[in-house]
């Protein structure tokens, strides 16, 4: 059994350390998460709590028919995407920092500068394609699990992913960054 899925037994159960390490594992990357949609840092924060509070107000719980972070990431997408109808705009991106200090980053990417370089880029790339680089490659969900957050059939992932792939190497070699 999957430790997530124990943890949320133990919630439903009445165990509320249980929930809490739910929200230390996870509420960083779904903030990071709502972030490419929302461009708004606070309300990013806003959106996980709210992930969170769901999943303890929800009157039918999570029926274990996926993981458990497919289901929190669902969630995290479909109140971003509620608070962005709500607001009728798209605020423009501040609070870089939030994505480019992250571990995934710092991992994957040898220095500042090129994160910088990489973040504009990714940014600068449709929302379809920001969204499916981040899940798939930062947040390592597999495409089965892309397909049920993004209600998108695995041809249509991996299309975007492909298409996604192809315009940020374009925009890179247009930075001047090339393969090593």
């Amino acid at each position: 059994m999957d430790r997530d899925l124990i943890l949320y037994e133990r919630f439903l159960s009445g165990d509320a350390k249980a929930l809490e390490t739910l929200v230390v594992r996870y509420s960083d990357n779904l903030i990071r998460f709502a972030y490419l949609y929302v461009k708004d840092s606070a309300a990013a924060e806003d959106i996980a709590e709210d992930v969170f509070v769901t999943l303890l107000l929800k009157k039918k719980p999570f029926t274990q028919k996926a993981k458990l972070t497919t289901y929190l990431y669902k969630i995290a997408r479909n109140k971003s995407i509620d608070y962005l109808r709500r607001r009728k705009k798209t605020l423009p991106m501040e609070d870089v920092d939030v994505i480019l200090h992250s571990e995934c980053f710092e991992r994957d990417l040898e220095n500042k500068e090129r994160n910088q370089t990489l973040y504009r880029c990714i940014a600068a790339l449709p929302e379809q394609y920001r969204e499916i680089l981040l899940l798939h490659y930062f947040e390592d969900f597999s495409i089965p699990q892309i397909c049920k957050i993004l209600q998108k059939s695995a041809k249509q992932v991996y299309n975007l992913l492909s298409r996604a792939k192809l315009s940020l190497k374009k925009s890179l070699q247009e930075e001047g960054v090339h393969e090593p």
